[in-house]
């Protein structure tokens, strides 16, 4: 059994940038390569996609349905829970582009009991989409993130740190470490950052969040072997982005280490976060999956179509 983590990460003292590549984690950026990269060509790129009107399965105990909105956000349900997880409906995050559209519409959600967010960032904690939830009744989210949460609409905001669980009723939520980082300006540096374990009904589903390959994805799959596993798969080129992302090949180590019976693809696709084509990180997945006979257990999901597990 390998030592666990402590409770939140020890954090190097915060300097002030004194550039724009500081800026970002991996120190890459100049603002011509940004605005070349990320906002000329994504500006340059038609928008794809189309909203999906939802025909939500009928769910008998212990069925969960996944429908995969975009980006990172997912809808989890069961016979009577509906989870949403990093939801995020914007057609631009600032001078980004969303490059494909949303699978549903809000107002196309069913009544969201749980909202579980995994850090600040823009594109994963999205104060519009969040505002316009259908009453959303209890939000989780990690330490230091509460405040930003406070006046949009949630009935209980609790805040959690690395392997701290909260129940209600007969579910579960446990919040476990990724490799990131959790500010959202630059004078934030406090907030915090992690995935989520959903357990209910015999089920456990795990959202990685934003997250390098690390150890920790052998410790979480000691403590649960989630049965789901929806992994990270784009925003790792340069190579000096693979300090804060994974690649394909490093989300299939981690679904090995998470013991893990399927394999659910994210974050690819939707936002110009990174330099590879839009389209690299599944076309890679799907070659190194099937190289490894691992095909039967990944599911490639289409956004706003729920799939039944």
């Amino acid at each position: 059994m390998t030592k666990p983590f402590s409770q939140r990460p020890t954090l190097p003292p915060r300097r002030l940038p004194r550039s724009f590549k500081d800026l970002t984690p991996s120190k890459h950026f100049n603002p011509r390569t940004f605005f070349q990269e990320l906002v000329w060509k994504a500006l340059l790129t038609p928008r794809t996609g189309y909203h999906r009107r939802p025909v939500f399965p009928k769910l008998s105990r212990g069925q969960v349905a996944i429908t995969w909105i975009g980006h990172a956000s997912f809808l989890i349900q069961f016979t009577d829970l509906n989870v949403l997880i990093d939801p995020n409906f914007a057609n631009w995050l600032f001078l980004l582009k969303r490059i494909k559209r949303s699978g549903l519409k809000i107002r196309d959600l069913p009544p969201i009991d749980l909202v579980l967010l995994t850090h600040a960032h823009f594109d994963h904690f999205h104060k519009p989409t969040l505002r316009r939830l259908p009453h959303p009744k209890i939000g989780l989210m990690p330490w230091g993130v509460g405040d930003l949460a406070f006046d949009l609409g949630f009935s209980r905001v609790i805040e959690l740190v690395w392997w701290e669980s909260f129940s209600h009723r007969d579910w579960r939520v446990t919040f476990t470490p990724s490799r990131h980082w959790g500010a959202r300006t630059l004078a934030d540096h406090h907030r915090g950052y992690g995935g989520f374990v959903l357990e209910y009904q015999g089920r456990k589903i795990y959202h990685a969040g934003d997250s390098a390959y690390f150890d920790g994805f052998k410790q979480i799959g000691e403590k649960f072997s989630p049965e789901i596993a929806l992994l990270p798969i784009g925003a790792y080129h340069p190579e000096s982005f693979r300090r804060v992302h994974m690649g394909p090949d490093e989300a299939v180590k981690a679904f090995k280490d998470l013991r893990a019976h399927w394999l659910v693809p994210m974050h690819y696709g939707t936002f110009k976060l990174s330099f590879e084509a839009l389209d690299e990180p599944p076309r890679w997945l799907r070659q190194i999956v099937e190289r490894e006979g691992l095909t039967p257990q990944t599911r490639m999901l289409e956004e706003g179509v729920p799939v039944v597990f």
